[in-house]
């Protein structure tokens, strides 16, 4: 597989974020996704693949505990670009297990309780969008977290069994701004309000100034590496 990558790489080290999109949806067919969580970087993606009507499937995770702004901005690409967006929910029975044993809100109490809501809400429902498919495209950068320097744009993912490929890796926050206003793509508000990383409405909140990308996730936590396990790095 490292010399498969090495040949991948080679093949589009001169390529933009766009034609890299279309090599990889040439070159697996019917077996290529991407994931949205609808921020900046995966607006800019889902703006790529639609606009040039590159055949990638594009999924999102529906956790149930999304901002109000991100069913917006939802709603309003599918309005946009006449595209579907195939949602992902979390198996009904493990989900009514844990909030009938725990409540609503587990994921305060412990990290092992959080990480189990991450688990039903996230990863199981990841593993079902991405069984069967052979590439996987994401919307990281490398600058978003320490632990995301030490990452590839194209990268073997042992857990999930595919090809990761992030096509917008080595783009700077004031790129994916620039792209955004150049192309008019609609954005998630909360952006706007100190929120560079959105996920669940209970778990995120606004970052402060001098603090990390991801310190707004999560925060009640003592802990280094702000993720879920989505994209594991080891």
């Amino acid at each position: 597989m490292k010399t498969h990558l090495i040949t991948l790489a080679e093949k589009i080290k001169d390529l933009d974020p766009v034609d890299a999109l279309r090599f990889f949806a040439e070159a697996y067919p019917g077996k290529i996704v991407f994931s949205t969580s609808f921020g900046w970087e995966d607006q800019v993606i889902t703006h790529m693949i639609f606009a040039n009507n590159i055949p990638i499937e594009v999924f999102t995770l529906e956790t149930g505990r999304l901002f109000p702004e991100t069913y917006y901005v939802w709603n309003r690409t599918l309005e946009i670009y006449k595209k579907p967006i195939l949602a992902y929910h979390p198996k009904a029975e493990a989900l009514q297990e844990m909030v009938n044993k725990k409540g609503p809100n587990s994921f305060y109490e412990s990290v092992e309780n959080r990480k189990e809501c991450c688990g039903i809400r996230k990863l199981e429902p990841l593993k079902r969008a991405l069984n069967g498919n052979k590439c996987w495209i994401t919307g990281i950068r490398s600058e978003q977290s320490l632990n995301r320097n030490d990452m590839s744009n194209l990268e073997w993912d042992e857990q999930n069994q595919l090809i990761k490929f992030h096509p917008i890796f080595f783009w700077s926050l004031e790129d994916v701004k620039a792209y955004i206003k150049e192309n008019n793509i609609v954005y998630n508000t909360l952006h706007d309000k100190g929120f560079p990383s959105i996920g669940c409405a209970p778990c995120t909140r606004a970052v402060r100034e001098g603090e990390d990308f991801r310190a707004g996730r999560w925060w009640w936590e003592d802990q280094s590496k702000k993720e879920c396990g989505l994209h594991a790095t080891t």
